[in-house]
């Protein structure tokens, strides 16, 4: 699957269910445009994940909203809980050991104690 093009309108849809990883950039910034490639390349390889970039001059509101500072940004969803946020461009291994760590986080885990952090 290709990178999807993300908007302040379809976000909070697009991160509820599954794995969902977000690149965050602008066309100006040098460290996005040698992320991209490493980005669009693994979009190709894990199909079962979603892959979106948010151009954070089109979509200031939303970039603001999320609080990002230095692009690129990479951010990882799974079911609606942000697991990863890192600004920085990274190598294709690290990115690619980001992929499998957020592959294979226990979620039952995971929400229990998001749970109990909540006070439920």
């Amino acid at each position: 699957m290709a990178t999807i093009t993300l908007t302040a309108a379809d976000f909070g849809k697009t991160i509820e269910s599954g794995i969902v990883f977000i690149d965050f950039w602008a066309t100006w910034c040098p460290p996005c445009r040698m992320f991209g490639p490493i980005f669009e390349s693994a979009s190709n390889n894990h199909t079962d994940a979603v892959f979106a970039k948010v151009d954070t001059d089109a979509e200031g509101e939303l970039a603001g909203a999320l609080e990002i500072s230095s692009i690129p940004t990479l951010m990882a969803f799974r079911d609606g809980y942000l697991v990863f946020r890192q600004a920085g461009a990274l190598s294709k291994s690290a990115f690619e050991n980001v992929i499998s760590q957020v592959k294979e986080l226990d979620m039952d885990k995971l929400k229990e104690e998001a749970a109990t952090a909540a006070g439920h």
